[in-house]
């Protein structure tokens, strides 16, 4: 009985340390950022499975959600609403591209890439106008290779 009890608190143990690694990246939705006017600050975050990102729209008027086509296969969409925080649990590896829907126009845009780049040929694909396309094609650039 005590091999056993032994056994449960180290299991218990080393998935509280694992949960306990897991980071929350924090992106502002902001009017005006160090990259110009309607912005996710930052606009690239690289993170591992399991990590969060939190979504907070500094500025009024901003929100967060998963642009079609452009996460990985699996992964849950997400949509925050307006004025809304969101925080977003990323378990599935790849590229998922964000949008701000009122500022999508204005290039207001974010990429989180989650462990290696699965998907990153099939979100590269996904068309794009405006400031939007350029906005991504600098994003997609700075996607670190071998990640």
């Amino acid at each position: 009985m005590k091999t056993i009890l032994a056994t449960v608190a180290a299991l218990a143990s080393i998935l509280a340390a694992g949960a306990a690694s897991a980071a929350d990246h924090q992106v502002q939705l902001l009017n005006k950022g160090e990259k110009g006017t309607m912005v996710f600050q930052p606009a690239l975050v690289i993170a591992a499975p399991g990590d969060t990102v939190t979504f907070v729209p500094t500025d009024k008027s901003h929100n967060a959600e998963i642009i079609k086509d452009m996460l990985p296969d699996g992964a849950e969409p997400f949509k925050g609403k307006t004025n809304e925080q969101i925080t977003v649990k990323l378990d599935k590896e790849g590229v998922y591209g964000v949008k701000c829907a009122p500022h999508y126009g204005m290039g207001m845009v974010a990429l989180v890439v989650v462990g290696k780049p699965l998907n990153l040929e099939q979100a590269e694909a996904v068309k794009q106008t405006g400031k939007a396309k350029q906005v991504f094609e600098e994003l997609f650039a700075a996607v670190p290779a071998g990640n």
